[in-house]
């Protein structure tokens, strides 16, 4: 039973990576950094039936999934090369707002649309609206560059004190205590964040506010609220950051942890500290219930999950596209690329590069709403 439901897990994480990768080919990320094998293996062509699709493909929003995109794309274009793919990444906040005023076929974004952005929608698709549809899930790591420190645990608590600039110091009593065979230096810390819009800010401060709210004050959202700290654009920005500042501190998603940047393991309070690992955000992805209506896929996440070796900071990247609506010049193209990354092959991708595959019965539901497109 336990193997059945990891499968079933890996599907669905599959499918929503391969929604993922359409957001971001589409609009071309702000994210230049790779990740693992670019071509996802050999099979993948295998799933790419490119139809009609022919054209290019304008798409913007969540810069976490970029490199997923990246892969999806030389794919799918060394398949489909009458089609063109170009994903911006500027971040949720940018590829919504640019979907809602019908400047992109599709959309990535770290967080689902809320009623104001549905309304909005409803404006560019004749007849339809906008909907989620969960393709890329994964861990949100935070990063860490402490000099002569190799490991680091940190619980929700400590988090959120240092990200609202109330631990300053590496050596704090806080930090110790979760750390008793560490040699913490005297170094001051340097909080980074995002300076866009962006969904993993928004995952990432809800996490604080579900497990810790009498240390986070600030309600979530795609903006940065607190005070201090450093800032850095898109999620390899803040990668680069952290990698060439000694004390440093960020959180983006895992596939950005590469060069030799250490992540931390989360003490959620149920035994062993986790690690962020795909296999670990997995299982908090499989806690998450669907919460849209109609075709709308959107998902709600726990963060306070306590299930064995979940990872608790996670996202799960959704590719915004019209239920009813969507441009008929784009459309056959919008359709063969979602249907490529929600694919098994396409999930597959996901897993190769450091991301996690929608969980089986989640993508099951991915692809049946991308054939109802229209």
């Amino acid at each position: 039973m336990k193997l059945q439901r990891m499968n079933r897990r890996a599907l669905t994480l599959g499918a929503l990576a391969v929604s993922g990768a359409l957001a971001l080919t589409a609009c071309g990320s702000d994210d230049t950094t790779g990740a693992g094998d670019p071509t996802g293996g050999a099979t993948a062509a295998g799933s790419i039936k490119c139809d009609d699709a022919q054209g290019q493909l304008l798409a913007d929003g969540s810069s976490a999934q970029k490199n997923a995109i990246d892969a999806w794309v030389k794919q799918f274009t060394s398949q489909c090369n009458g089609v063109q793919i170009n994903y911006k990444g500027g971040g949720s906040g940018a590829g919504i707002t640019a979907f809602t005023q019908g400047q992109v076929a599709f959309a990535g974004s770290d967080s689902a649309l809320d009623s104001e952005e549905i309304a909005a929608s409803k404006k560019v698709c004749s007849g339809g609206q906008g909907i989620d549809l969960p393709m890329v899930g994964g861990p949100i790591a935070v990063g860490f560059n402490v000099s002569g420190v190799d490991s680091l645990v940190l619980d929700a608590p400590t988090l959120a004190k240092i990200f609202d600039s109330k631990i300053t110091n590496w050596n704090d009593p806080a930090i110790a205590k979760l750390n008793p065979d560490v040699e913490l230096p005297d170094l001051k810390i340097q909080a980074f964040h995002r300076s866009d819009d962006s969904g993993t800010t928004d995952n990432f401060t809800k996490y604080l506010l579900a497990t810790t709210p009498g240390n986070w004050k600030y309600e979530g959202g795609k903006t940065w609220q607190a005070k201090g700290g450093q800032a850095a654009a898109g999620s390899s920005g803040l990668a680069q950051q952290v990698k060439q500042t000694n004390g440093a501190i960020g959180y983006f998603e895992l596939s950005y942890a590469k060069d030799g940047i250490k992540t931390v393991d989360i003490d959620t309070g149920a035994g062993t500290p986790v690690k962020a690992t795909v296999e670990n955000a997995t299982k908090a992805i499989a806690d998450a219930k669907v919460v849209g209506t109609g075709k709308d896929l959107a998902l709600e996440l726990n963060y306070a999950t306590k299930a064995e070796g979940a990872y608790p900071i996670t996202l799960v990247t959704y590719e915004i596209v019209c239920d009813k609506g969507n441009k008929q010049d784009t459309l056959p193209a919008t359709k063969a690329f979602l249907r490529y990354i929600a694919s098994e092959d396409g999930q597959n991708v996901l897993a190769q590069n450091d991301y996690a595959p929608m969980p089986a019965d989640i993508i099951a539901k991915v692809r049946t709403t991308i054939e109802e497109l229209s």
